[in-house]
């Protein structure tokens, strides 16, 4: 099989597009055959060696955390899934070797769900990582329901995408928050406010049109912004991020750090929204295997809206 892998950590040149031989299913796995792997931040820090801290690496690492395709072979007692299956899957295990910027991967049935029907393997290769992330804040961390106000910070990028649109089919209120360039998508996405982050101060903009703070707020950016959107929250609010794990001292706001686990049922859960037409994916730019370098590249300048694929 075609994959990239990389030997030692650094820039994109240590990525190599090589031959390795095609995986064998264990027990209870099975064989997919990806033919779109979604492309994310995670992916270039990892390259460059900066996950070895949170997670074991196992070089050579191929890259990769989440994936769509096909069910082609099956291990002993693998009977969730028949070959021929159209399925996706987030693909994190508790270490970093083998991920999806291959053309095969061996995974553990728990894993996988069916890929919705109404989907392509490109689009639905984009909801696996961020669509759990947002999930994962939005409804575990968190119990986003009717009637809250949500403010997210960072609503136009891969997560924020998501995000957006799970908060308004829980019947939340949303306030987005992102550069002026990307209003018009985050509103398409269902939000009903919109903050350019670069227009004075977010605590200052934000809390002069809604004085009683936020419900909850999703931290998808880190750094000043989550800073300046730790101030937005109500008494008794929630501030959940995927960047920030220590919260600051402050005991009228409940903090959370969101570290995303693969969850086939909340998965299902997302494949049938997509199919009602409740869940959009935004597919900005698609590369093939051999351009994993200029993929990552893209993904890093942390300014892409949606979702960057590789296509097998």
């Amino acid at each position: 099989m075609k994959a990239i892998q990389l030997n030692r950590f650094g820039g994109p040149d240590v990525l190599n597009y090589v031959e390795l031989p095609d995986p064998v299913p264990e027990e209870g796995e099975v064989t997919v055959k990806i033919l779109a792997s979604g492309v994310n931040p995670s992916d270039w820090k990892i390259r460059e060696g900066k996950f070895q801290a949170r997670m074991p690496n196992v070089l050579p690492i191929i890259p990769g955390w989440e994936c769509s395709g096909i069910v082609v072979q099956r291990g002993f007692a693998a009977r969730r899934f028949e070959v021929g299956d159209e399925v996706f899957s987030y693909c994190r295990r508790p270490w970093i070797e083998k991920g999806t910027y291959a053309e095969r991967i061996c995974l553990p049935e728990s894993y996988l769900s069916l890929k919705p029907k109404s989907l392509t393997h490109e689009e639905a290769a984009g909801i696996p990582l961020a669509g759990l992330t947002a999930y994962q804040c939005l409804f575990q961390a968190a119990s986003c329901s009717k009637g809250d106000l949500v403010l997210i910070l960072g609503a136009s990028g891969g997560v924020g995408s998501f995000a957006v649109q799970l908060a308004r089919i829980a019947g939340a209120k949303v306030v987005a928050v992102a550069s002026a360039r990307n209003e018009k998508y985050v509103l398409s996405l269902g939000a009903d406010d919109f903050i350019d982050y670069s227009e004075g101060e977010l605590r200052n903009t934000f809390l002069s049109k809604y004085p009683g703070g936020a419900d909850l707020i999703l931290d998808f950016v880190g750094g000043e912004t989550f800073s300046q959107g730790f101030a937005c929250a109500k008494s008794d609010g929630n501030i959940v991020s995927i960047l920030v794990k220590e919260m600051p001292p402050e005991t009228r706001v409940r903090g959370s750090y969101v570290f995303v686990e693969p969850n086939a049922k909340q998965l299902d859960e997302l494949a049938g929204w997509a199919d009602e037409g409740r869940l959009k994916v935004h597919v900005s730019e698609i590369f093939g295997l051999a351009e994993a370098a200029d993929a990552q590249q893209r993904i890093s300048q942390l300014h892409t809206r949606g979702k960057v694929i590789l296509k097998m």
